[in-house]
């Protein structure tokens, strides 16, 4: 009889997340539970003994208390409040509130209450929405770009006080067989780094924006901005809803620039973390991969997996080497194997191997990892991903094909 054919690395690593997302998911309610419960218990006691000694004082019967609270809830949900606050459906208002339908923000502080409002905000939302998306991931484009020429000026520098590149070096003399450079990736984790000190730095500047114009303290700001930059939107708290402000123009021209720029530096910091946690899975995986097997464990040593990194793979990726034709050597494929950067026997062997070749190799070296690897993997049209993650394949050299 066929033998059930073994659970894949992709459909592995999806079960794996999702079991861990639903233990995250179970832990954070048990957490939240313990914290939030005993004062919602508090604050309902308080709640019953206040309409108790308001029904007692003034003479009106529960059941007449009730139904006018119930109306007033009413008026708050349609954003009628005591106190005077600007109008909702005014095209300042308006605006806000579709930008937080197409960010996917929705603090439900205002929502359409007619019925051709209700139908126009699905197609709305439906365009507006895939449009933004589409922008977050072009800003994450951008982003990355921006940090890979600046990290590669700072590369390039560093390889020139190694002596690895000689001083009148530029990147436009690759076609000259100095060209390991050329398609030179940043390290997933520096540009997360760096993605994430911006978005505290950003997170800061808006929370002490928002103490000194909506009178918040600054850890309620905080909170706000970690709400409304992560789409998360509980609209507990919301910005620019009084009646006026000092500096009212500026105070919204720069609430509106937080907010953009604070949600597209956290979309991509979300995809990079996510490359990080995907890493993390295939670490676990290969910890879990069965060991028994000295087939499978041979063809899985072989044929690496081509967005496959795990933690510590920097100092494993010199394990696998290809000659210039792209074929293994059987006489030195132990000796790729064994932990050397670079195979001295297989350079001294070959009498065609030049200086710029030689370099090459060294600055490789310096790099971590050779770029020109042979990956016998089947291509299809999804390969490199689709959306951000295809962004950060190409953009990155954790998740790059070129390792």
């Amino acid at each position: 009889r066929r033998r059930l054919a073994p659970l894949n690395e992709d459909n592995g690593r999806f079960l794996l997340l999702a079991a861990l997302i639903a233990a995250y998911l179970s832990a954070g309610a048990t957490v939240f539970s313990a914290l939030e419960s005993p004062s919602e218990a508090a604050a309902q006691l308080r709640w019953n003994r206040t309409l108790h000694n308001f029904s007692r004082i003034f003479n009106i019967s529960p059941p007449e208390l009730r139904a006018f609270l119930r109306s007033y809830e009413a008026a708050r949900a349609a954003g009628i409040r005591v106190d005077t606050l600007r109008p909702r459906w005014d095209f300042p208002g308006a605006f806000y509130f579709v930008g937080t339908v197409v960010s996917t923000i929705g603090f439900g502080m205002t929502t359409p209450a007619t019925v051709a409002g209700k139908v126009f905000l699905i197609i709305y939302g439906l365009f507006g929405c895939a449009g933004t998306i589409l922008f977050f991931n072009l800003f994450l484009e951008r982003i990355i770009s921006l940090l890979s020429f600046i990290m590669k000026a700072c590369y390039e520098r560093q390889l020139r006080r190694s002596g690895l590149l000689p001083p009148n070096f530029r990147s436009s003399a690759a076609v000259s067989g100095v060209g390991s450079l050329v398609g030179w990736k940043p390290s997933v984790y520096h540009v997360m780094l760096i993605l994430g000190f911006f978005a505290i730095t950003l997170s800061c500047c808006a929370s002490a924006m928002y103490t000194a114009v909506e009178g918040w303290n600054y850890i309620d700001s905080l909170y706000y901005c970690f709400v409304t930059f992560s789409t998360i939107g509980f609209g507990d708290l919301v910005s620019s809803q009084n009646a006026a402000y000092q500096h009212q123009g500026l105070y919204r021209f720069g609430n509106f620039i937080f907010i953009l720029m604070g949600v597209c530096c956290i979309y991509s910091l979300f995809n990079v973390i996510s490359i990080v946690i995907k890493q993390i899975l295939n670490w676990v995986l290969k910890k879990l991969e069965c060991r028994c097997c000295p087939k499978c464990h041979k063809s899985s040593t072989r044929l690496s997996r081509r967005n496959a990194i795990t933690p510590g793979a920097r100092l494993r990726r010199h394990n696998v080497a290809v000659d210039a034709d792209g074929q293994y050597d059987s006489d030195t494929e132990g000796r790729r194997l064994s932990g050397e950067m670079i195979s001295m026997r297989e350079l001294t062997a070959s009498n065609k191997v030049s200086l710029a070749i030689l370099q090459k190799q060294l600055s490789e070296t310096a790099n971590g990892y050779p770029r020109n690897v042979c990956i016998n993997t089947r291509q299809n049209g999804f390969s490199a991903g689709v959306g951000a993650l295809a962004i950060m394949n190409n953009r990155l050299a954790e998740t790059s094909d070129s390792r």
